[in-house]
C-alpha cells in the first residue's frame, strides 16, 4: 500500500481540535499517510512566525498536498486571509466545494447535488485597494483571459471525469461588460470543445432566486473569485450548513483540502466542534490520491470513511450543531466505531 506525505496546518481556534479528530478517524481506518506539520495563521504568529512562514509554503510545494483546519482572519484590519495567501502564492485557482444531502442531517430541501467550481486568484480578491482621497477608496476586480480559460477549462475536465451533466456559469456580464463579459466569452469558447456538457448561463441576481427556489435544477456551478464564495456558502445551507460540506484548492502541480468554515475561537477547547468538514475534505484527499496516482486503496478506505460517517449520522450520532449531544471526540469515536 502506497505512502503519501501530506502537509498538516492544523490552523487555530478549534482547527487544532478538529484536525486531531481526522487524524485520529485516518489512522484507525488504514489511511497510509505521513504527516509534515506546518503553522499558519495565529498559530504561526503566536511562535514568532509569519502568518504565513515560508518553510509551509516550501513544504506545500514539495509534498504537493496539504490538510488545513481553518485560520482566522481579522475583519476590516489586520494580516491578509491565510486563504487568500495560499491560494495565490501556490497558483492554486481552482476551488471546489461538493454540496450534498446527507444521511441523516435533515433540511428543507432533498436530492442536492451541487459542485460549486470557483476561480480563486483574480476578481476583486485580488486586493488591489487604493484610498483616492480621503473618504474615498476603490477595489479593483482583475479579469485576465488566461484565467478565465484556465479555470473553464478545469470546470469543464472535472464535470468530464466525475460524469456531470451541466454547467452552469453565474455572472453580472450585463454591467461589467469587460470582466464578467471576459469570464463569460472564455467559457463559453472552453464549452464548444465539450458536446457532451450542456453549457448555460444566469445572470447571478436571478440564479440565487432560482438556487432557493430549487436547487435541484443545478449541476455544477461555474464563477469567479466572489461570486464563487458567496454561492458555495449559500449552497451549503441547503445541505446543512458549512460543518458538512467539504471544499479544496487545485492548482496544476497540487491541492490543499480544507474545512472551509471559521475558525470559531468562541468555542475553542471545549471539544464540541464538529469535525466532519474536515474529514469530508480528508476523503476528498484521499480520492485525489486515487485519482492522481493510481491508488486503489486510497479509494478503498475513503469509502470506508464515507460509510461510517453516514451510518453514524443516520444512527443520530451527531455533534450539537446538528441537533446531537455528541463532543469532538465522542463523534469520532462513533464514527471509528462503525468502519
Amino acid at each position: 500500500m502506497m505512502t503519501h506525505q501530506v502537509v498538516l496546518i492544523r490552523g487555530d481556534g478549534i482547527g487544532p481540535e478538529i484536525t486531531a479528530a481526522v487524524v485520529r478517524i485516518l489512522e484507525a481506518a488504514g489511511a497510509k499517510l505521513e504527516w509534515i506539520e506546518r503553522r499558519a495563521g495565529l498559530a504561526a504568529l503566536e511562535h514568532g512566525d509569519e502568518v504565513l512562514p515560508a518553510d509551509t509554503i516550501t513544504a506545500i510545494r514539495e509534498h504537493k498536498v496539504a490538510l488545513k483546519g481553518p485560520c482566522t482572519t481579522p475583519v476590516g484590519d489586520g494580516f491578509q486571509s491565510v486563504n487568500v495567501q495560499l491560494r495565490k502564492t501556490l497558483h492554486f485557482y481552482a476551488a471546489v466545494r461538493p454540496v450534498r444531502n446527507l444521511a441523516g442531517v435533515h433540511t428543507r430541501f432533498d436530492d442536492v447535488d451541487i459542485v460549486v467550481v470557483r476561480e480563486n486568484t483574480e476578481g476583486l480578491y485580488s486586493g488591489v485597494e487604493n484610498e483616492i482621497t480621503p473618504g474615498v477608496v476603490t477595489s479593483m476586480k482583475v479579469a485576465t483571459e488566461k484565467g478565465c480559460l484556465r479555470i473553464s477549462k478545469w470546470a469543464f475536465d472535472y464535470a468530464t471525469v466525475r460524469k456531470r451533466k451541466k454547467i452552469t456559469v453565474f455572472h453580472k456580464a450585463n454591467i461589467m461588460k469587460l470582466t464578467d463579459g471576459l469570464f463569460l466569452k472564455c467559457a463559453e469558447a472552453v464549452s464548444k470543445d465539450y458536446s457532451d456538457i450542456q453549457y448555460d448561463t444566469a445572470i447571478i441576481d436571478a440564479a440565487c432566486m432560482r438556487l432557493v427556489q430549487d436547487p435541484t435544477q443545478f449541476d455544477v456551478l461555474l464563477l469567479e473569485n466572489l461570486y464563487g464564495d458567496v454561492i458555495s456558502d449559500l449552497c451549503a445551507g441547503f445541505v446543512g450548513g458549512l460543518g458538512v460540506v467539504p471544499g479544496a484548492n487545485f492548482g496544476d502541480d497540487g491541492a490543499t483540502f480544507e474545512a472551509v468554515h471559521g475558525s470559531a475561537p468562541d468555542i475553542a477547547g471545549q471539544n464540541i466542534a464538529n469535525p466532519l468538514a474536515l474529514l469530508m475534505s480528508a476523503v476528498m484527499m484521499l480520492n485525489y490520491f486515487a485519482e492522481t496516482m493510481d491508488d486503489a486503496d486510497s479509494h478503498r478506505v475513503a469509502e470506508r470513511i464515507k460509510k461510517a460517517y453516514d451510518k453514524a449520522l443516520t444512527d443520530g450520532q451527531k455533534t450539537r450543531d446538528l441537533g446531537g449531544q455528541l463532543s469532538t471526540d465522542a463523534f469520532a469515536d462513533a464514527i471509528i466505531e462503525r468502519l
